[in-house]
């Protein structure tokens, strides 16, 4: 009996999914990942394919990660002080539009690395405004105690979408008009997403009456630099994935050192993600959850940093395997923070913070990659940049008291 109860204990918490509107969310969220995921690897490689260079892969990074910025703050201010289902559909619409010129321009043969940026960028604004909404209407589809499983719950099924993804991406690619297929599967599989978007209850404003301009998004601002919790929280995954995220490096690591192992290489953070999360149970457990968070960093850019260093495919997919397992715990802690220690009122602006951070922290990261393997060659793009992460974020935390002393919202006072 006591077996069975640790096990029980340690295997993911799906008490959540009991929740009819979480769980059309979730499965509708699951399956859109898959094919989001696909054109995650598509773009990149598809760009890289016509111009040769990482530099291009980077600006990849950067047309995402402008809108990002823009569109996730102001996202979020509309997320207080608009009705949040009619906008987490309106801009999934726009999302799913993206995709779809994505796809048209693979059909139509048109070879130009401008125009890919320009459909990213746009893409990118309705995700962010999406991304923003999403995460402000969790603590509205479940009770409060079930937030770290929620979330656990739903960044698994992400990382399922982000190993099946690249797995099939790089699979479709290399076909005849592979890029055309690749973009086609996420148009389709985004159609669930809507789905679920089109059940969710009425999801009224949080925040009284009042326009979602530039006052709104400085209040939310003004809130943040107030918490030093919310702050380091965040900024540890500023650091994370702008000196260790190795993804934008995946396309020259596959033609230089890896031959063939493009698709292993994108679905190896995923899968540890996912492994991480089917044994995430102990997660909501924890109560000094910014030792925890900052530890989960640490080991995400040790694990990128050696990993950077193989040249033999099967020791650098375990390691980033690891890394994987890590960030899924990083991502639970840090979203949780932001949903528990937040009011209501302004959940959706940290909500368009923490968009910025963690969707367009990988864009930034990208362009840092891009242009040092440009300047100083692929290992000290990857593990070079890996290790001065390390060593900033393990300073930072403990640099800032009240966040490594943080402890879960609800066992201690916290606003």
């Amino acid at each position: 009996m006591n077996r069975f109860r640790r096990l029980r204990h340690a295997i993911v918490d799906t008490r959540p999914l009991a929740f009819p509107a979480y769980r059309r969310t979730f499965l509708g969220q699951a399956a859109a990942l898959v094919g989001t995921t696909v054109t995650r690897v598509a773009v990149p490689v598809q760009v890289y394919s016509i111009s040769g260079s990482s530099l291009d892969v980077g600006l990849v990074g950067l047309a995402t990660l402008v809108p990002m910025v823009v569109f996730g703050l102001y996202g979020g201010a509309l997320a207080d002080l608009a009705d949040r289902r009619l906008l987490y559909l309106v801009s999934s619409v726009l999302t799913w539009a993206g995709t779809l010129a994505l796809l048209t321009q693979a059909a139509l043969g048109a070879r130009s690395v401008g125009t890919i940026l320009v459909l990213v960028a746009g893409q990118s604004a309705g995700f962010a405004v999406s991304a923003a909404v999403r995460g402000a209407i969790i603590p509205a589809l479940v009770p409060v105690e079930l937030i770290p499983a929620a979330n656990a719950l739903t960044y698994t099924a992400g990382n399922v979408g982000q190993v099946f993804g690249p797995l099939v991406s790089g699979a479709l690619i290399m076909l005849p008009n592979g890029f055309v297929y690749a973009y086609g599967i996420d148009a389709l599989l985004f159609t669930a997403a809507l789905y679920a978007v089109f059940r969710l209850p009425p999801l009224p404003r949080a925040a009284p009456a009042g326009r979602a301009g530039i006052r709104a998004v400085m209040d939310g601002l003004r809130f943040l630099g107030g918490r030093p919790v919310l702050l380091m929280a965040l900024m540890a995954d500023v650091i994370a994935m702008l000196f260790a995220m190795p993804e934008g490096l995946f396309p020259e690591a596959a033609a230089t050192r890896f031959p063939g192992g493009v698709g292993l290489l994108y679905a190896s953070i995923a899968t540890g993600s996912v492994l991480a999360g089917l044994v995430s149970g102990w997660i909501g457990r924890v109560r000094r959850q910014g030792v925890a968070l900052t530890i989960a960093v640490a080991m995400w850019s040790a694990a990128i940093a050696v990993a950077g260093l193989s040249h033999t495919l099967w020791l650098t997919v375990p390691l980033l395997v690891l890394a994987g397992g890590a960030d899924l715990v990083s991502a639970v802690y840090r979203q949780t923070i932001l949903q528990t220690y937040v009011p209501d009122h302004m959940r959706g602006r940290m909500q368009g913070v923490y968009t910025v951070v963690v969707a367009g922290g990988p864009g930034l990261g990208d362009l840092r990659a891009g242009v040092m393997a440009t300047t100083m060659g692929l290992t000290i793009a990857w593990s070079g940049a890996a290790i001065l992460g390390l060593v900033i974020v393990l300073v930072s935390a403990i640099a800032v008291r009240p966040f490594w002393r943080y402890e879960e919202a609800g066992r201690q006072g916290t606003i």
